[in-house]
C-alpha cells in the first residue's frame, strides 16, 4: 500500500497537525501509555482538545495490536450512529477494503424496535449480529449506551466476537455504567473513555489513530 493512500493532508496541514501533537505531548506530560496507545489518547486530545482524556481512555491488552489487523484485513466497521460514518475518512478504509454499516435509520430496525418497546440502537446491533458481520469487525459506539449494552449481551449470550469494540458514548443515562461493562468482558479487546465523556467525534478520532497505524 502507498502511504498516499492514507494521507491526504497538505504540506502545511501536515505542519500544523504536527505542531499541535508537540503541544499536546508539551501539555500532557508524563503518562503511562504505551506508544500505541498513546498515539490513540493523543488524537482523541487533538479531537477535543480535553486533556482530562488522558486519564479516560482505558484499553484492553491488545486491543491496538488487534484494531490494526483487522482494518489491516479489510473488517466492517459497525457504528451507532451516521455521525461516525459522515467523519470516516473513506479513502484510508477503502484502501483496505473496509466496508461501513449503520443500521440506525433502517425502516426495520425502527419498526422492530418500536413493536418490541426497544431503542433503534439495540435493534442495529442485534441487526448487524443477525447479518452475520460482527465477528472480527470494528464496533465504535459514540452515542448510544444502549448499544453498547447490547453489544455486551452479545458477546455474553450469542457468542458475537467483534475484534475490537470501541466504546465512548456520551451522556448522563447508563453511559458511565455501559463503558464499565465493556471494562469487564475478557472475550473480547476494547478501547473505552471512562465516564461521562466520549462522543461520535472520539470514536472517529481513534478509528483514525489506529489506521496511522496500520502503515
Amino acid at each position: 500500500m502507498q502511504t498516499n493512500d492514507m494521507r491526504q493532508l497538505t504540506e502545511k496541514g501536515k505542519q500544523i497537525e504536527d505542531e499541535s501533537f508537540a503541544i499536546i505531548d508539551r501539555e500532557a506530560g508524563i503518562h503511562n501509555f504505551p506508544p500505541e496507545q498513546w498515539r490513540i489518547v493523543q488524537r482523541v486530545i487533538h479531537a477535543t482538545a480535553d486533556f482530562e482524556f488522558k486519564e479516560l481512555m482505558k484499553f484492553s491488552t491488545n486491543a491496538v495490536p488487534k484494531g490494526i489487523e483487522a482494518l489491516k484485513n479489510g473488517c466492517a466497521i459497525i457504528t451507532d450512529v451516521k455521525m461516525i460514518l459522515a467523519g470516516l475518512n473513506e479513502n484510508r478504509l477503502n484502501a483496505y477494503g473496509c466496508k461501513t454499516y449503520c443500521f440506525i435509520s433502517d425502516d426495520d430496525v425502527i419498526e422492530i424496535a418500536k413493536k418490541n418497546n426497544s431503542t433503534r440502537a439495540i435493534e442495529s446491533m442485534r441487526k448487524a449480529h443477525n447479518l452475520g458481520i460482527l465477528n472480527e469487525s470494528i464496533v465504535a459506539i459514540g452515542n448510544a449506551p444502549t448499544a453498547l449494552i447490547e453489544i455486551a449481551r452479545l458477546v455474553k449470550e450469542e457468542n458475537a466476537r467483534p475484534a475490537l469494540i470501541i466504546g465512548v458514548p456520551v451522556g448522563f443515562v447508563s453511559a458511565k455504567e455501559s463503558k464499565e461493562i465493556i471494562m469487564s468482558l475478557n472475550e473480547v479487546e476494547w478501547i473505552v473513555s471512562e465516564g461521562r465523556k466520549g462522543g461520535s467525534t472520539i470514536a472517529v478520532a481513534i478509528i483514525h489513530a489506529l489506521l496511522t497505524l496500520t502503515v
